[in-house]
């Protein structure tokens, strides 16, 4: 039996909500301004080649802080891009249905390097936030190389019930006790509820049919504990010529973890 969707929106909020700062040094992050108008928080840190960081579920860029693969990738010598999706943390929380519908995170994240005049970039993605990427891998011929963690192949049902009980529930449905963990701490937290629940609805799915052309490598790094998300090796399955790693841990422990970190840089390198 696979965990509720208690265990992976709680503990990924847990993952990426909080951070620390890389050597004591202040980073001064920017805003961009994307398709909508909606503004978009981000931070650039670092002058090799370009890693984007795409946090999970209620989480912001700064979160990613919190383990050591950010000051890993710093002290390797690349240029990691966090960034606030919109709905979080700074950036701005729309509350229309068109500013979540249509792909519109993906839209954010290529604009933003379009801004930055980027020509390649790898992208790390984890829980929700591997989700996004699997949209921008699609989408975005600049990506060279993508790390999905905390992920399986759940997501690409359009019709995942999980989403759907997420987005009922954090409309008012108590009707779907899966995720009465995680409507609990989302309302006794100053989350943006409206802009969360619309990010479950418009969640995007990638069909199997979709990944199945994709070309680039492709990274999948699930924690031995970590079953939420649905079949790892049917994500990796999807995706031609992918790699699929084990690292110990559960959803939450595993994405800030000395060996997630490890596993994400040899595999850029």
């Amino acid at each position: 039996m696979k965990k509720t969707i208690t265990h992976i929106a709680v503990s990924a909020i847990m993952l990426l909500i909080s951070g620390v700062s890389y050597a004591q040094q202040t980073v001064t992050g920017s805003y961009y301004t994307s398709f909508d108008g909606t503004k978009i928080y981000y931070e650039v840190k670092g002058d090799g080649f370009p890693i984007l960081l795409i946090h999970g579920f209620s989480g912001t860029g700064e979160g990613w802080k919190k383990g050591p693969l950010y000051n890993d990738l710093l002290n390797a010598g690349y240029k990691v891009i966090i960034l606030d999706q919109r709905g979080n943390g700074r950036s701005d929380k729309p509350h229309t249905d068109a500013a979540y519908a249509n792909d519109a995170e993906a839209k954010d994240i290529m604009g933003l390097i379009s801004s930055l005049k980027l020509k390649k970039y790898d992208v790390v993605g984890y829980s929700r936030g591997s989700i996004i990427a699997s949209r921008v891998l699609v989408l975005d011929k600049r990506v060279q190389k993508l790390v999905m963690g905390g992920m399986g192949d759940a997501y690409t049902n359009p019709e995942w019930p999980r989403r759907v009980h997420a987005y009922k529930a954090l409309m008012g449905d108590t009707s779907f006790h899966d995720v009465d963990g995680m409507v609990k701490y989302i309302q006794s937290n100053p989350f943006d509820v409206q802009a969360l629940a619309l990010q479950q609805k418009y969640q995007p799915s990638t069909s199997k049919q979709e990944l199945a052309k994709v070309k680039i490598p492709v990274m999948i790094i699930c924690g031995t504990e970590d079953k939420d998300g649905g079949s790892e090796e049917g994500l990796q399955q999807a995706i031609p010529g992918s790699k699929l790693t084990y690292i110990p841990g559960d959803h939450n422990i595993a994405g800030r973890s000395v060996e997630f970190s490890a596993t994400v840089l040899a595999f850029l390198k």
